[in-house]
């Protein structure tokens, strides 16, 4: 009965009958991809940041603390550390961008925690801007690929070459080179000390040498925690 009520409507009518169907319909796709996790796990969200900790972790209104995903900043000073080089700076200016500000973190991986049960994001601000792009186009952090390399991996090595070039930051320190060369691994996109265990057990397949840190860290390497090149 409603097929034949359906065919009784004039041509135009039935037109955009179905014009407005569609509109709705697309409303309802694009509602549940922004609202929902994507395949990848990939969710963004709008957040409070409530407290800058240092230049890549903050605390959130609700308590949650979130380390900026694929960058390092120097360490500011604990009771056990003396810090690190522009660590203050680095602090600084993170809390200028984000703090008592509403921001977007996005996840990017299944794996949404690190071992201190930090939440894992990127950070954007309302405007748009990765505030670790940032971070890095200062010199103020330097690129670690803790995983592998997602989408925003070439803006955030273009900004770091752009610092190194321009010798701003971190990058304007002089710093002796001590070893011969350095050891990469292509896997885990660290580099290490030629005496290093990490680096010496690299295998054949992943190993790459550099002969300064600067070649590795225009390649976006992350130097080793544990023999800090």
């Amino acid at each position: 009965m409603r097929r034949y009520k359906l065919m009784s409507i004039k041509p135009s009518q039935r037109h955009a009958f179905f014009m407005r169907l569609g509109l709705i319909l697309m409303g309802v796709f694009w509602l549940v991809c922004c609202s929902t996790p994507q395949v990848d796990g990939a969710r963004r969200q709008r957040v409070f940041c409530r407290h800058v900790i240092d230049g890549d972790t903050i605390v959130l209104s609700d308590g949650r603390k979130v380390r900026y995903l694929e960058i390092n900043a120097p360490e500011i000073s604990h009771r056990d550390s003396p810090g690190e080089p522009f660590g203050r700076q680095a602090a600084y200016f993170n809390k200028k961008l984000v703090e008592g500000k509403r921001i977007d973190i996005l996840t990017t991986s299944k794996d949404h925690y690190d071992q201190y049960g930090r939440l894992l994001a990127h950070v954007f601000l309302p405007n748009g801007k990765l505030v670790s792009e940032e971070l890095l186009r200062k010199g103020l952090a330097h690129c670690c690929f803790y995983q592998r390399p997602d989408r925003y991996a070439r803006r955030l090595l273009a900004a770091q070459r752009s610092a190194i070039m321009a010798r701003r930051g971190i990058w304007g320190i002089r710093h002796q080179d001590t070893e011969r060369y350095y050891i990469g691994n292509k896997r885990s996109l660290k580099f290490h000390r030629p005496w290093c265990p990490l680096g010496r057990d690299t295998s054949a397949k992943n190993k790459i040498l550099f002969q300064t840190r600067k070649e590795a860290f225009l390649k976006g390497y992350c130097p080793c925690k544990k023999c800090r090149p």
